[in-house]
């Protein structure tokens, strides 16, 4: 996303959403990587959930990540 990024309003909102709820973060790093949550299953079940960042500061559902963990069966051993 580069510099393009920087242009883009939802990435502003995001930005104001996080400074007004007290996060600061930091300035470590690269900062150009957009970030992702998987859940997994175990075994065969694969994929439960997954959430790719399309813009900084995108975030994934907590319910959708809670619904995804309680589909986990666990593996016969």
């Amino acid at each position: 996303m580069m510099l393009s990024g920087f242009f883009r309003l939802g990435v502003w909102q995001n930005f104001f959403r996080a400074w007004r709820g007290g996060y600061t973060g930091n300035l470590e790093g690269e900062g150009f990587t957009l970030g992702g949550v998987y859940v997994i299953g175990a075994g065969r079940q694969g994929v439960l959930l997954e959430h790719r960042e399309k813009e900084f500061g995108d975030k994934v559902s907590l319910p959708s990540v809670l619904e995804a963990v309680e589909k986990i069966k666990p593996q016969a051993s």
